[in-house]
């Protein structure tokens, strides 16, 4: 019931004041450079001076993490579907890492569903009884795809459309609207990077029919079809969807594309806001805070590349708040 999530809401409302808005991410994008923004985030509690950047941004993420932990301690099932990203990684990079010589520190993500040392352990013995149901196939044709094919390409196809399915599913199976809004969009845009990508490079409609993950808001086997014959006739087809506002921002760049992607998920929570009552705020905050966070990798990777501030300002997120 609604009702159960009422304090969580209270704390999260919290600490909602605490993320940051467009005024800081204007100061951010202003900043004389990377030094003068990792000041700026210390300010705002955001790791230290002695702290590299990719260790604050775990940091910040594990802050996130503890904090829902702490929240709904009995509920974190519910969330499985924001967490799923990270095994579905985990997996791709076991399966390579079982493929080839010696071990690869550092490539394996935390905050999975998974013990990412369980998922390495599993795929290099073939022991796949010891993952989950739903991923044993998928693990056992991607790691049997790679050894015989060496495409890895085709190995990574296979594991990413198993993703998108996999956090499509969970959405749906909360009965939570925003949390089945989540995982279509992201379902769906997952498809269009992969159709973009495949026409860019030529694949054919049999590599695309394997890629294509089904999703309620598109068509794959249209999809499928236009993505075979071109960039122009993906744009075609995607100009008769739900997603026909994204088509001038493929055809601009990825990047813009990649924007577009993350600001429409910012609409999609927003009116989380106002939402007094119910898991939805609690899920709101976990993405907003993951968009904050990944907005200020791309500023300090700008700063640090010394990108132009206009070009910076093209391509930084809408915020939550």
């Amino acid at each position: 019931m609604a009702e159960q999530y009422i304090y969580a809401v209270a704390r999260v409302r919290s600490r909602e004041l605490s993320l940051l808005n467009e005024s800081v991410i204007g100061q951010l994008c202003a900043a004389s450079g990377e030094e003068d923004c990792l000041r700026i985030l210390n300010e705002k509690g955001w790791g230290n001076p002695d702290l590299p950047s990719e260790e604050m941004f775990r940091e910040e993420e594990k802050k996130t993490w503890a904090f829902i932990r702490e929240l709904v301690p009995d509920q974190m099932q519910i969330f499985d579907v924001f967490r799923l990203t990270a095994d579905y990684h985990n997996l791709k990079a076991a399966v390579k890492e079982s493929c080839i010589d010696g071990t690869h520190p550092g490539i394996y993500q935390e905050d999975g569903t998974l013990d990412a040392g369980v998922m390495e352990t599993a795929v290099a013995e073939s022991d796949y009884e010891a993952l989950p149901k739903s991923m044993r196939a998928v693990a056992q044709e991607a790691k049997e795809t790679l050894l015989q094919t060496r495409d890895g390409q085709l190995c990574d196809a296979i594991i990413d459309r198993a993703a998108l399915e996999a956090v499509r599913e969970a959405g749906a199976k909360t009965g939570e609207k925003l949390l089945q809004d989540y995982g279509e969009l992201i379902c769906a845009t997952g498809d269009i990077r992969i159709a973009v990508r495949s026409a860019k490079c030529g694949k054919d409609r049999q590599f695309l029919m394997k890629a294509l993950a089904p999703c309620e808001t598109l068509d794959i086997e249209l999809l499928a079809d236009a993505a075979s014959s071109g960039m122009d006739a993906v744009c075609a087809y995607l100009d008769h969807t739900v997603y026909a506002d994204a088509v001038d921002e493929l055809k601009a760049s990825v990047a813009s594309f990649e924007r577009w992607c993350d600001n429409r998920m910012i609409e999609t929570i927003r009116p989380q806001i106002h939402n007094p009552f119910g898991i939805g705020p609690v899920a709101a905050y976990i993405l907003a805070r993951e968009n904050e966070i990944r907005t200020v990798r791309i500023i300090l990777a700008a700063k640090r590349n010394s990108l132009p501030e206009e070009m910076l300002r093209e391509r930084v997120r809408a915020m939550y708040v």
